[in-house]
């Protein structure tokens, strides 16, 4: 049983920081279905299962943001921007987890990931030429030496990760799954940016995501002291690959998770 909880800490640690989703979207749905496959474990409920996800995420969000700290790649300003809007929204979302049936919205949820997933087919083009008249702009060159530019007006970047937060927490997936895909599509963030800068988002809102469930009782700290070992290797390894991995193969390992991860929910909700 060690090896296995070894193992799921591993891939959500590995998965999250490779796409900076935060591991969450592994860590769920394994905890809601290990139960079935290992006798002596008791079921958790939904909301046990995404406040011990949040707590296993502080130790991939952690491990993955020195890694990327290393790298380079954090945009630390506008991860801190994003945490105005997402520390109350994941707040709010743990609180309401305690009133609201969770499995019931999951089909809602699952839809929702869906067209975001089938939205990363479509990228927009954003033209570095022209400077924006947006308050937070960055521009640079990726990897292949092409040019990127990227930003936002403040209060559409708070008002965002306030709905990003709540959703994050109130079904436990972490704020990356819905942040890294948004900021590409809305703001332009190169991929390996929005990823890295994800991971960051997620230390600090799954820092207090997981004191809210506390207060709640969600928290499963013996299973958290599990999947801690696992979750750790595995964020660095994902950190490791995604410096390795080109942009665009990149962008095709998220297009596949995400439409896995939007099945998953739907069938999850359905269950």
């Amino acid at each position: 049983m060690i090896l296995l909880f070894l193992l799921v800490g591993f891939v959500a640690g590995a998965f999250g920081s490779l796409l900076g989703l935060g591991g969450g979207v592994i860590v769920v749905p394994a905890l809601l279905l290990m139960p079935l496959v290992v006798t002596d474990l008791s079921a958790i409920s939904a909301q046990a299962a995404a406040g011990t996800s949040l707590a296993t995420m502080i130790i991939t969000g952690l491990s993955s943001v020195l890694a990327y700290h290393k790298q380079r790649v954090i945009d630390v300003k506008s991860a801190f921007i994003f945490l105005i809007g997402i520390v109350p929204g994941a707040v709010l979302g743990a609180f309401v987890s305690r009133i609201l049936p969770t499995e019931a919205f999951l089909v809602y949820f699952g839809f929702f990931m869906l067209v975001i997933a089938l939205s990363l087919f479509f990228r927009p083009k954003h033209h570095v030429e022209k400077r924006t008249q947006k308050p937070y702009w960055r521009t640079g060159l990726d990897e292949r030496g092409k040019p990127f530019a990227y930003g936002f007006t403040y209060p559409t970047a708070i008002l965002i990760s306030i709905v990003v937060g709540f959703l994050s927490s109130l079904f436990g997936v972490g704020g990356g799954a819905i942040m890294v895909p948004v900021i590409m599509l809305l703001f332009g963030y190169p991929i390996k940016i929005a990823t890295a800068t994800a991971m960051l988002i997620v230390l600090f809102s799954a820092i207090v995501g997981t004191g809210a469930h506390a207060v709640g009782g969600h928290i499963e700290w013996m299973l958290v002291l599990a999947l801690i070992p696992g979750a750790w290797l595995g964020a660095r390894f994902g950190a490791w690959l995604n410096r390795r991995l080109q942009s665009n193969v990149l962008l095709i390992v998220m297009r596949v998770v995400f439409i896995a991860l939007a099945i998953q929910l739907i069938v999850q909700g359905f269950m």
